[in-house]
């Protein structure tokens, strides 16, 4: 009897040791995953009173890098033309984009940038180059704001990526090296830079006599944020067909409640477009409410 009794005490314990590793094992291969997916981009859409909102989100202990893009050779083309090309031409399966956002301000007549573009320590584009900028009687008043616009930087220190959003003429941090840059503006959050950067003016009595993207009307936007995390948020306003779209006061405010304390408003209207995983979206409807396709000068690639 003792015997049996033994027998069934010791089956009972390798049980107990079965579902006891059993559970061990599922937990840690959850861990696993749960830390997984947190170094994976994630992509949500926001339903909103007024537009469709279209989100990226690149962890900050993620391998994925943010660099601008520039087109060398006309005619430019649109965001899915881009990342296509960018892909085909990438060496490796690491290398290809698997996000993408519009970039900085170019001039659509003579398509020569207005925004300042560094790849890898380069510049690369150079707004004093466009002689409808810096010869445009109308912007000699506001020219110097504008060429200290704001722009999303990538450095790299001690061997690590770091971003930062800031002013042109903004100092390097000490143990670092600028690699990337791209001017667009203006500077939305911690708070707006639109009078700073020569998007807006007043006159003597605070009537707006300059207002060049329209910051507080509706419209089709892009734009780039860094949370207090350090995640990268990319973020796209796309009109639906009875809407109009966000100011930049309800884009910053949109961009707060995501937890970004860092912001900068891209070139948007017609030019808002983000892709995603193979798939493209547009923010500018045209009057027959279908998507404008507008051909860009700069985009920021996520590879």
């Amino acid at each position: 009897m003792l015997e049996v009794i033994g027998f069934f005490e010791m089956k009972q314990k390798w049980w107990l040791l079965i579902v006891l590793g059993w559970v061990i094992f599922s937990l840690t291969h959850w861990l696993t995953f749960a830390a997984a997916s947190k170094t994976e981009i994630d992509y949500q859409v926001y339903q909103q009173p007024n537009s469709i909102v279209h989100v990226v989100t690149i962890p900050s202990d993620s391998n994925y890098v943010i660099t601008p893009e520039i087109a060398t050779a006309e005619p430019l083309t649109s965001l899915d033309s881009f990342v296509t090309q960018y892909n085909t031409v990438s060496q490796s399966k690491a290398g290809k984009a698997t996000a993408a956002i519009n970039g900085g301000y170019f001039d659509p007549r003579n398509s020569k940038t207005t925004s300042y573009i560094i790849q890898q320590g380069k510049l690369v584009a150079d707004p004093r180059t466009n002689e409808r900028l810096i010869e445009n009687p109308d912007l000699k008043p506001y020219l110097g704001n504008i060429l200290n616009r704001g722009e999303f930087r990538r450095y790299t220190c001690e061997n690590r990526n770091y971003y930062d959003i800031t002013f042109r003429y903004s100092p390097i941090p000490p143990n670092c090296q600028l690699q990337d840059a791209i001017g667009a503006g203006p500077q939305i959050l911690p708070m707006d830079t639109s009078v700073a950067e020569g998007f807006v003016a007043y006159d003597d009595e605070g009537t707006v006599i300059r207002n060049a993207i329209g910051t507080n009307y509706p419209n089709a936007r892009s734009a780039i944020g860094i949370t207090d995390t350090g995640n990268i948020v990319l973020v796209m306003v796309a009109q639906s067909p009875d809407k109009s779209g966000m100011s930049l006061p309800d884009l910053a405010d949109f961009l707060s409640s995501l937890g970004v304390v860092k912001a900068i408003n891209l070139d948007g209207g017609s030019s808002s477009a983000l892709y995603y995983q193979g798939k493209t979206f547009y923010g500018k409807l045209d009057r027959e409410k279908q998507p404008v396709v507008r051909p860009l000068k700069s985009v920021l690639l996520v590879k």
